[in-house]
C-alpha cells in the first residue's frame, strides 16, 4: 500500500494529532475464492471510530457499506467470532486493537449474503481490485487435495460475487467434488430441472429423507431461491443411503452420473418422469460384424447414456487431437483376420471379417467422456492422460450417424441388447474404462433391472445435428486424486460460469479453451501416476431444436407444490438466519461451582446472550448447577475465575444489572478466564475481590498436635512487603505475627521460609494464587535451621502423604485374635489425641521413636553380622518354607514377646477431619509396568482376567543342575538363530538391579532403612465388596517402599508379608501385582485402591505361570487351568511332578507324568514341545505373565529329540465337503518327503496323490470349506519345510492334506447358500474370518431403501 493512499483515509479532525498512537489493520477479503489471498492495508490513528473503520473498508474494496461484516482474524475460527458494529462510535483502541502491532481482520458475508459491489464507479472499482492484491499468487493445489484448485496460468477475467453472478455454490462435505459438479450440471440443465419440478413428491407413500427425487427437488428449490453464498448436500447424500465416512470416499464424476440415473428410473417408475432419462440422454448403436467373402451380418443393438472417447489409442504414444477425431476412431471398423477370423454361419466357415460400431441414434442431450485415466503397463501404475484434446462449442455429429442401416439386409441376423446393457457400450474400446477398475460391481442395490427397449427405428436425423457445449466438468489432479470443479454456461444469458464447490464467478470462452489439456513443458517427460494437471473429463452438449429447447420455468409458472416447498424453505431458512443471529450473540464461557455441600468442583458450560444481566447470568447458572434444594440463590453469586491457577481474579459489586457482553469484553470464541459461581451460607457475607490481588491459601500448622488445618483463603497484593503479609494473616487468624513463621510452598516439595521482613511478594515468587503454612508458637524449633526444624519434618511429610483405601482378605480362623492381640500391644490406637511420638512398651513404660529406632538397627546390624560369619554359599535365599522375617521378631511367630513392635515402624496420627491434610502431588498413575515386569510379547495378553499374577523374583547366582544332564539351549538347534544362548529378558535386567530381595547386601531390611509415616485404621466401604472383606483407610508417605509397605500391613492381614499378595487395582477395574519391593509407592496417588490376597508371595528366582490346557479338536482350543510357580533351575519334568496334585486338587484331571506335555504358548498357537530334561531359564527362557500349553497325550511321547518336528495335520475331503480331526504328525526332519509319507500312513493315500497346504492365521487355522480347495497354496513346489512359502520351523505348525485325485463336489445352488449360511456361523463363532480374499476397493453405490446395511451380497 502507498503512504500516500493511506493519509487520505485519515479523518481531517485527526489528521494533525501528530503523537497519537497508529494501528495497524490488515484486512482479508474471503467473500470470495478470487479474493481471499488479498490484503487490504489500513494505518489509522487510534481513536477512530469502529464506523469510520468499515467506510474506510468499503471505499477501498467497492463494497456498499453495511453489506459485509469484518471480525477478527488473528489465528482464531471466524465461525466463532461475532462480527465488530459497523454503526459504533467505540474508538479503534476501545475495541481491543491493539497499536504498534498488526491486527488482523477477515471481511466476511453479512447473514450468509456476500458483499454487494458499489456499481455506480465500476471503473474505480477495477482499479482497487489491482490495488487490493498484495498477497502471494494463487499456487497449484496439492495432489489429491480436495480444496480449490487455482493454476497459475489460470486466472479468470473477472472477479465476480454471488450478488452479480445470482447463483449459489454447494459445500464440499470433504471430498464430495464430483457430486458437486454433477449436481450444478444437472441444476442448470433446463429440461431436466423443469422434469423435476413437475414431479411432486407424496409423503404418505414415501420417507423424505430417503426419497431420492424430493431431495433433488428441494435443493435446487435452494440454489435458485437462497441467499447463502452456499448451501449444504448432507441431505441429498443422505437419501443415497451414505453416511459421514462416504464424504471421504472420492468417485468419478462418469461413474456417479450412471450410479444417479439408474436410482432416478428406479425410483421414479410408473411416473410420468419414468422415462424422462431414456428420452433426455439415451442414444442407440449397432455393434456389427460384416464377412468380407459373402457379405453376411451379425449386429446387435445396444443402448448408451454417454460415449466414451479414447484420449491416445493402445500403444500409441501421440493423442487424438480432437474430439472429432477421437469419434471417428470411435466407429472405425476393426479387420478380423488371421488367427481372428469370425465364423460365418452362411458360409460355414472362418472368413475375414469387419467389426465396428454404427450410431443409429443421437441422444437430445449428448455426454462423452473423456478417458483420461488409463493403466501403464510398464510402470504398472494407473496415470492421467494430460495430452491436449480440443472440442469445439457446437458439434456437428451429422457425419456420426450410419445412413446404411436405414435399409437393412434381409440376410443380417439381429439381436437387442435393450435396456438391459443401458448405460454401456459392447465394444472393445468401451470396455476397457480404467474409470471403474478392478471389476468392481458399481450401482444401484438392487436384484434385478427389468425392462426391454425396441430396435430403434432409424430416422433421418443428420438434417438436425448440431449440438452447442453447455457443461465441462475437469478434473484437476492425477490418477491418485484430485479435484472436479464444472464449467457451465447458462442458457438465459449465454454466459459461461465456474462452479466450484461454494465458489461460483463468472469466466470467458478463453477460459474454456485452457481445459483442453496439455502438460506443461516441465512436466512432459514425467506425465506419468504423479503428473497433475487441469484438463476436461467430461462434455455435456444438447441439441439444437428451437421446437424442444426449453427456457427455466419462472416463478409464476412453478407447479403448486413447488410454490409451497420455496415458501417452506424460506420459512427455514429465516430461522436458520435468526438462529445464527442469537449465536452470534451468545457469551459460551466455562462456569465452575464448588458444591456446598459435596464438596466437588463442578464445571459446565454457560451461554447466554450478550444482553442478559448479571442478575439473569447467576439464575441461569444457580438453575444449571442444580442448586434450587440445596441452598438459596441469594447466596450465589458470579465472579471472575482462573481456573488453571485456582485464582479469584474479581468479583462484580453493584454491576447486577450490566449486562454481560459488557463484563465480558463482548462476544468470543474462547475466553482468557472463567466464571465461578460463588456460594456462601445465610450467616456469611462474600469478601470483595478486587482486580491486582493475589490469593493466599493460608494453612495453620500445630507443632504440639502434629497437624495441618484447613485453608484459609486471605487476599494480597504482590507489592506488600513480608512484613505487612504477616501482620494480614494476623488479623485474619488471630496468630501473634511477632513469632509467625511463614511457609511458601510454590511448587511441589518446594518449601521456602520468608525471613527477609522487607522483602516483596513478588520477590519471594507469590504468583496469582499461592499456598502458605503458618506456624505461631515459643518453642526452640523456632530457633533451628529450617530444614533441621520440626515444621520442615511436619510439612515435608504432610506434602508426601497419600490416602489409600486397602481391601483385606476375608480372615483365616485365629488371625483376626493375633492382630487384636497386636494392636493392644501397641496402645489404643483409637484414640486421636494420644502422643504419635510414644508407643507402649513391654513393662508400660515409654520409648520414644528414636530409641526404637535405634534398637532395630543395632538388631538389624547384629543379625547381618551373624550372617557373615556363619558365610556366604551363593544362595542367599532358603530352600525351606521358612521366611526371612523370621530372623527379626514378630508378634505373630513370637506371641509372648510384646516388645516384638519395636521393629515395627510406629503409628502416627494426623487428624483427618481436614482433607487437606493429606494432599500430595498430583499426577497421572505411571504405566502398569511399574507395578509388574513384562515383556512386549505379553502386553496384549494382560488384559486377560487371569492376568493379575506377575514375575516377582529372579535371581543372577547359577543353580548347579539337579539331574546332572548336560543342558543345551532350545534355540541352538532347529529353533531361530537370533535367540541363541542365554537371552536376557527384560526380567534379567530387573534381577541386576536387585529388586527381588526385601534385604539389602548388608542385611539390614529396606522396610527399616529409612522411617516413613504410615497410620491405618478400619474404614467403611460402600455395600457389595463381599462378606467377610474388611477396608482400611491408609495414609502413608509415599516414599516408602513396597516392602515396608508390606510388614506394616501384616497385623492387619494377620500373616507375615511373604505370605500375601499386593494388586493395585486401576480405574477399569484391572488387578495387577505389585512385586518390586525395593520401589517406592511414588507412583500412587490420593484414593488409589489397593486389593490384599492371601498367597505366598514369590521367592527370587520364582516365576508365576498360567497354564492353559490345548484342546485341539475343540471349538475353544485354549482353556485355563490355574496358576504356577516354576523355579529357575527347575527341570520340566520337576514342574509335571509339581503340577499333578494341583491339577487334580483344583481341576479334576488325574494325569500320570508320562501321560501330558508342556509346550511353548504364542497367543493362541501352540508352540514348541518342552522335553523332560529342559531347564528353565538356561533352555526355556521364561519371563513374567508367563503361559505355557498343557496338552494330554493319547500314548507315550514321541517327542524325545531337539531334531524331531511335530506339526498338527488335517485332512481335507473335497468330495464330502469336510475336514477331518488333527493328527500329530512327528517328523525326524524338515524333509518334505518324509512328511509326505507320514501323510501317506496315517491316512492311506497314495504317496504320490497327496497333496499338502499350511495353515493360515492363527490357530486353529479355520477356513471354510468353500474356499480351502482354491484360496490354499497347494502342493508348493519345495524340499524342506523351513525354506519359503512354508517356513515350517518350530512345533505346532498346521498342515492341511488331500488327495488330489478326490473331485470336488457340486453344490447346487440352495447347497451352497445352505453350506454358506453354516460356514459363516461356524467361523463368527471362532473369530475367524469367511475368507482370505483381499479387500477390493469400495464400490460406489446408492442406496433406494436408504439402508446399505440390508445390501450384504452385494460386495
Amino acid at each position: 500500500m502507498v503512504p500516500g493512499e493511506e493519509n487520505q483515509l485519515v479523518p481531517k479532525e485527526i489528521e494533525n494529532a501528530a503523537e497519537e498512537p497508529r494501528v495497524l489493520c490488515i484486512i482479508q477479503d474471503t467473500t470470495n475464492s478470487k479474493t481471499v489471498n488479498e490484503r487490504i492495508t489500513l494505518n489509522l490513528p487510534a481513536s477512530t471510530p469502529l464506523r469510520k473503520l468499515f467506510e474506510d473498508v468499503a471505499n477501498k474494496v467497492g463494497y456498499i457499506n453495511g453489506t459485509f461484516d469484518l471480525v477478527w482474524g488473528n489465528g482464531i475460527n471466524t465461525a466463532d467470532m461475532a462480527p465488530l458494529d459497523h454503526t459504533s462510535d467505540k474508538s479503534l483502541l476501545d475495541a481491543n486493537f491493539e497499536p504498534g502491532k498488526k491486527n488482523f481482520l477477515h471481511l466476511t458475508d453479512k447473514d450468509g449474503e456476500q458483499p454487494q459491489i458499489l456499481l455506480e464507479d465500476s471503473s474505480a472499482g477495477d482499479d482497487n481490485v489491482h490495488d487490493k492484491f498484495i498477497g502471494p499468487l494463487p499456487r497449484e493445489g496439492s495432489v489429491g487435495s480436495t480444496s480449490d484448485y487455482v493454476s497459475q496460468s489460470y486466472a479468470y477475467s473477472s472477479i465476480l460475487n454471488k450478488s452479480e453472478t445470482g447463483y449459489v455454490g454447494l459445500v464440499n462435505q470433504a471430498m464430495t467434488c464430483y457430486l458437486n459438479s454433477l449436481l450444478q450440471t444437472l441444476f442448470m440443465t433446463p429440461e431436466f430441472r423443469n422434469a423435476l419440478y413437475k414431479w411432486e413428491f407424496e409423503e404418505s407413500e414415501e420417507d423424505p429423507v430417503t426419497s431420492i427425487p424430493y431431495q433433488l427437488q428441494r435443493l435446487f428449490v435452494l440454489l435458485q431461491t437462497s441467499k447463502k453464498r452456499a448451501i449444504e448436500t448432507t441431505d441429498v447424500t443422505r437419501s443415497f443411503g451414505w453416511d459421514s465416512s462416504e464424504a471421504w470416499q472420492q468417485h468419478d464424476v462418469q461413474e456417479l452420473c450412471r450410479v444417479m440415473f439408474d436410482a432416478l428410473e428406479q425410483k421414479w417408475k410408473q411416473t410420468e418422469q419414468a422415462d424422462l432419462i431414456n428420452e433426455l440422454y439415451q442414444g442407440k448403436l449397432k455393434d456389427y460384424v460384416r464377412c468380407l467373402e459373402c457379405g453376411y451380418e451379425g449386429w446387435r443393438i445396444d443402448t448408451y447414456l454417454d460415449i466414451p472417447l479414447v484420449i491416445r489409442p493402445y500403444g500409441s504414444s501421440q493423442a487424438f487431437a480432437s474430439v472429432e477425431e477421437a469419434l471417428h476412431a470411435f466407429i472405425q471398423p476393426e479387420i478380423l483376420d488371421g488367427p481372428n477370423q469370425y465364423f460365418c454361419e452362411r458360409c460355414k466357415k472362418k472368413c475375414d471379417a469387419r467389426k465396428g460400431l454404427r450410431f443409429l441414434h443421437f441422444p437430445y442431450l449428448l455426454t462423452l467422456q473423456l478417458k483420461r485415466f488409463d493403466f501403464d503397463y510398464t510402470t504398472m501404475h494407473r496415470i492421467k492422460l494430460n495430452d491436449r484434446m480440443t472440442f469445439p462449442e457446437e458439434l456437428d455429429m451429422s457425419t456420426f450417424i450410419d445412413v446404411e442401416d436405414e435399409k437393412s439386409p434381409q440376410t443380417e441376423s439381429c439381436t437387442d441388447s435393450g435396456a438391459e446393457n443401458e448405460g454401456s457400450c459392447h465394444s472393445d474400446q468401451m470396455s476397457n474404462d480404467f474409470s471403474n477398475d478392478d471389476g468392481v460391481d458399481e450401482g444401484i442395490c438392487l436384484e434385478s433391472n427389468s425392462g426391454t427397449e425396441k430396435i430403434p427405428k432409424p430416422g433421418l436425423e443428420k438434417n438436425s445435428l448440431i449440438y452447442e457445449l453447455f457443461s465441462v466438468m475437469v478434473h484437476s489432479g492425477s490418477a491418485a486424486g484430485g479435484h472436479y470443479y464444472a464449467c457451465i454456461k447458462s442458457f438465459n444469458d449465454e454466459q459461461w460460469y465456474s462452479f466450484n464447490d461454494q465458489h461460483v464467478s463468472r469466466i470467458t470462452q478463453e477460459d474454456i479453451k485452457k481445459t483442453h489439456g496439455g502438460s506443461s513443458g516441465s512436466r512432459g517427460y514425467y506425465s506419468s501416476a504423479f503428473a497433475s494437471s487441469t484438463n476436461a473429463y467430461m462434455l455435456i452438449y444438447r441439441l439444437k431444436d428451437p421446437a424442444r429447447n426449453a427456457k427455466f420455468l419462472e416463478v409464476d409458472e412453478y407447479p403448486e407444490h413447488i410454490k409451497n416447498l420455496v415458501q417452506k424453505e424460506r420459512e427455514l431458512e429465516e430461522q436458520e438466519k435468526r438462529q445464527r443471529e442469537i449465536e452470534r450473540n451468545t457469551c459460551k464461557i466455562k462456569l465452575f461451582c464448588l458444591h456446598p455441600v459435596k464438596q466437588v468442583m463442578m464445571e459446565n458450560k454457560l451461554e447466554v446472550h450478550k444482553d442478559k444481566t448479571l442478575k439473569e447470568a447467576v439464575e441461569m447458572a444457580y438453575k444449571m448447577m442444580d442448586l434450587e434444594e440445596v441452598i438459596p440463590m441469594d447466596c450465589c453469586r458470579l465472579v471472575k475465575y482462573d481456573e488453571f491457577h485456582d485464582y479469584l481474579e474479581r468479583s462484580y459489586e453493584g454491576e447486577e444489572d450490566t449486562p454481560m457482553g459488557l463484563l465480558l469484553g463482548g462476544v468470543k470464541s474462547t475466553y482468557m478466564f472463567d466464571l465461578l459461581l460463588e456460594t456462601r451460607r445465610p450467616d456469611q457475607v462474600f469478601q470483595s475481590y478486587k482486580p491486582g490481588e493475589v490469593m493466599v491459601k493460608v494453612h495453620v500448622v500445630d507443632l504440639k498436635a502434629e497437624s495441618v488445618a484447613a485453608p484459609i483463603t486471605v487476599r494480597a497484593y504482590l507489592n506488600q512487603t513480608v512484613t505487612e503479609f504477616k501482620q494480614l494473616i494476623s488479623k485474619a487468624i488471630h496468630l501473634p505475627a511477632e513469632t509467625m513463621r511463614i511457609v511458601l510452598e510454590r511448587c511441589y516439595n518446594d518449601l521456602r521460609l520468608l525471613t527477609v521482613p522487607s522483602k516483596t511478594l513478588k520477590a519471594e515468587g507469590f504468583f496469582r494464587s499461592n499456598k502458605v503454612f503458618v506456624e505461631s508458637s515459643e518453642t526452640l524449633d523456632y530457633q533451628m535451621a529450617f530444614t533441621d526444624s520440626h515444621l520442615w519434618k511436619l510439612l515435608d511429610r504432610h506434602a508426601n502423604t497419600i490416602r489409600l483405601f486397602v481391601l483385606l482378605p476375608e480372615q483365616s480362623p485365629g488371625s483376626y485374635s493375633k492382630r487384636t492381640a497386636y494392636q493392644k500391644a501397641g496402645g489404643d490406637s483409637g484414640n486421636v489425641d494420644d502422643d504419635c511420638e510414644r508407643v507402649k512398651g513391654p513393662a508400660g513404660s515409654l520409648k520414644s521413636v528414636e530409641a526404637i529406632l535405634e534398637e532395630s538397627t543395632e538388631k538389624l546390624k547384629s543379625l547381618s553380622l551373624q550372617q557373615q560369619q556363619e558365610g556366604d554359599n551363593g544362595d542367599s535365599s532358603k530352600s525351606t518354607e521358612t521366611s526371612d522375617f523370621e530372623n527379626i521378631e514378630s508378634p505373630l511367630n513370637e506371641r509372648d514377646s510384646s516388645a516384638s513392635v519395636d521393629n515395627r515402624e510406629l503409628e502416627h496420627h494426623i487428624q483427618t477431619s481436614d482433607p487437606e491434610n493429606f494432599q500430595s502431588e498430583e499426577r497421572s498413575d505411571s504405566d502398569v509396568n511399574n507395578d509388574r515386569s513384562t515383556s512386549s510379547v505379553d502386553s496384549d495378553i494382560l488384559s486377560s482376567s487371569h492376568s493379575s499374577d506377575t514375575l516377582c523374583n529372579a535371581d543372577n547366582a547359577q543353580i548347579p543342575l539337579a539331574n546332572g544332564l548336560e543342558s543345551h539351549s532350545i534355540t541352538s538347534s532347529r529353533r531361530t538363530k537370533a535367540n541363541e544362548g542365554k537371552k536376557e529378558t527384560w526380567d534379567t535386567a530387573e534381577e541386576d538391579s536387585g529388586t527381588d530381595s526385601e534385604y539389602d547386601e548388608s542385611g539390614k531390611s529396606r522396610g527399616e532403612i529409612q522411617y516413613m509415616y504410615f497410620k491405618a485404621e478400619p474404614y467403611a466401604a460402600d455395600e457389595g465388596s463381599g462378606e467377610g472383606h474388611k477396608w482400611l483407610m491408609v495414609h502413608v508417605d509415599k516414599r516408602i517402599t513396597l516392602a515396608a509397605f508390606k510388614q506394616h500391613l501384616e497385623p492387619f492381614v494377620g500373616v507375615l508379608s511373604s505370605h500375601f499378595k499386593v494388586f493395585r487395582v486401576y480405574a477399569s477395574n484391572q488387578e495387577f501385582e505389585s512385586v518390586r519391593l525395593n520401589e517406592t509407592l511414588s507412583s500412587f496417588s490420593d484414593d488409589n485402591k489397593i486389593t490384599i490376597r492371601l498367597g505366598r508371595a514369590l521367592k527370587k528366582g520364582e516365576y508365576r505361570v498360567k497354564v492353559y490346557q490345548l484342546l485341539v479338536n475343540e471349538q475353544e482350543p485354549c482353556k485355563f487351568l490355574l496358576d504356577a510357580v516354576f523355579a529357575k533351575g527347575m527341570t520340566v519334568r520337576q514342574s509335571k511332578e509339581e503340577l499333578i496334585p494341583q491339577l487334580r486338587e483344583q481341576c479334576g484331571l488325574e494325569l500320570s507324568i508320562d501321560r501330558f506335555r508342556l509346550r511353548k504358548k504364542t497367543w493362541k498357537n501352540p508352540g514348541t514341545v518342552f522335553l523332560d530334561y529342559h531347564i528353565y531359564e538356561e533352555d526355556i527362557n521364561i519371563s513374567s505373565n508367563w503361559e505355557v500349553f498343557l496338552e494330554v497325550l493319547d500314548g507315550v511321547e514321541k517327542m524325545k529329540s531337539m531334531s524331531q518336528l511335530a506339526v498338527l495335520s488335517r485332512r481335507w475331503r473335497p468330495s464330502e465337503m469336510k475336514l477331518d480331526p488333527f493328527q500329530e504328525v512327528v517328523l525326524e526332519s524338515s524333509s518334505v518327503d518324509e512328511l509326505r509319507e507320514r501323510l501317506c500312513e496315517i491316512s492311506g493315500i497314495p504317496l504320490e496323490d497327496i497333496e499338502f497346504a499350511k495353515g493360515r492365521g492363527t490357530f486353529p487355522c479355520d477356513i471354510s470349506v468353500l474356499d480351502i480347495h482354491q484360496d490354499l497354496d497347494w502342493n508348493p513346489k519345495v524340499s524342506t519345510l523351513n525354506v519359503w512359502p512354508l517356513y515350517i520351523c518350530d512345533d505346532g505348525a498346521v498342515i492341511f492334506y488331500r488327495d488330489k485325485t478326490e473331485e470336488l463336489m457340486e453344490l447346487t445352488d440352495e447347497q451352497r447358500n445352505e453350506l454358506m449360511k453354516k460356514e459363516s456361523s461356524r467361523l463368527q463363532k471362532t473369530g475367524h474370518r469367511v475368507t482370505y480374499s483381499p479387500r477390493k476397493e469400495k464400490a460406489l453405490k446408492i442406496y433406494l431403501d436408504g439402508a446399505p446395511n440390508k445390501d450384504l451380497t452385494q460386495d
